[in-house]
Parts: structure tokens; C-alpha cells; sequence
């Protein structure tokens, strides 16, 4: 006669479709800093952090929500500005002395030219030594917010109403989405001067 339960219950953050316990291992037993990108709508988040017995320490940080205090008047959820935030993690965790790190994305895929493969190319183009595909990455154009630009060029041409309301927040914050491109390359710039001196 059975004198216990038929079945293992799955942890709690496991049934909750939150943490994969066996990737979360893997990457802890590597032994190397894991670089967290986790995202929602409107932001991207990124984390550098180490594995320690009483819990994860975590050496550098970004939010995109941080993008707007460099100059940044672009959206904070869209693929330049995770580009833009990794990019700010990972020279912040250099400077804290991390070289290299595994990307760790949850319960995430990585498909090609998402927001997701935006953040590793921002990882990587920080001087992080992180193992990728280059096949996955978004070209310059898509990084930089290209793909905006055009469209936000076209709807202007087709109906200013629609313009106007699709890119509202731009336009609230004084920016042109058809000058997209110039300005992150400005952003990027600044992100590397100011991590030079929050170093300093």
C-alpha cells in the first residue's frame, strides 16, 4: 500500500512559469558572472551578477529607465534602447572589474534581431567577453533604430494625423523618430563617457 504522494510538486517559481531551475544551475555552476536581461513593454533591464552561497551579488546594473538622464528621448522598451542599456551594464561592470560573463534570459528564446539579441550585441560591443552567435544579432540599422526612422518617415507622408499620434511621445519630448539613428549614436557616445566618469 503506497504510504506517500505519487507525485513531486514543482517549485513554486517553477509552477509559476518564472524560474527554470535546471538552466539556473547550469549557469551557476559555470562558475562565471551571469548577465541577467529581463524585459517588460516599456523597459529593459540588465544585470551583471555573481553566485554566492548566501545569494547572488550583483557587480553592475542598468535600467533603461536610467537612458533618459544621458540625453536619450527615445522610447524605453524598444530595441535601440536594450542595445543601449546592456551597452551601459556591461561598461559599468567593467569598470568593476568583470571581463566576461554568460547571458542569462530566463524562460526566454533568443530569436533573431529581438530585443533580446539587441542587449547581447550592447553586451558584447561593452568589451564584455560574452559567448554568442553573431547570427542572431541585429544589424547596425535595427540597433540604431533605423527601422523606425523609415516607417516614422513613410507615415508621415501618408497621414500626419496618425503620424502625430503614433509618435506622440517623441514629438512631447521634442524629437523628430525620423532623426532616430543620429541621436543614438550620440547617446551610445555619452554612455561612454559617462561611465569613464562615474569610474573616476
Amino acid at each position: 500500500m503506497a504510504s506517500g504522494p505519487r507525485y513531486s510538486l514543482p517549485f513554486r517559481r517553477r509552477r509559476e512559469g518564472r524560474t527554470d531551475y535546471r538552466q539556473r544551475r547550469s549557469l551557476i555552476i559555470s562558475g562565471r558572472p551571469r548577465a541577467v536581461v529581463r524585459l517588460t513593454n516599456d523597459h529593459v533591464y540588465v544585470q551583471i551578477s555573481e553566485a554566492r552561497p548566501k545569494g547572488d551579488v550583483v557587480k553592475a546594473s542598468a535600467s533603461s529607465k536610467e537612458l533618459s538622464k544621458l540625453g536619450w528621448q527615445g522610447g524605453t522598451g524598444n530595441l535601440p534602447s536594450a542595445y543601449l542599456t546592456a551597452l551601459l551594464a556591461g561598461k559599468r561592470a567593467q569598470a568593476n572589474g568583470v571581463k566576461d560573463a554568460i547571458l542569462d534570459i530566463g524562460l526566454r528564446s533568443i530569436t533573431k534581431g529581438s530585443k533580446v539579441a539587441a542587449a547581447l550585441k550592447g553586451l558584447a560591443d561593452s568589451g564584455l567577453a560574452i559567448p554568442h552567435s553573431t547570427e542572431v544579432l541585429p544589424d547596425k540599422q535595427r540597433l540604431s533604430g533605423g527601422h523606425i526612422a523609415s516607417y516614422a518617415k513613410t507615415l508621415a507622408q501618408k497621414s500626419s494625423e496618425e503620424y502625430k499620434k503614433r509618435f506622440s511621445h517623441y514629438i512631447s519630448r521634442g524629437m523628430k523618430p525620423e532623426d532616430l539613428t543620429g541621436h543614438f549614436d550620440q547617446v551610445a557616445v555619452r554612455i561612454q563617457q559617462t561611465v569613464i566618469g562615474e569610474k573616476a
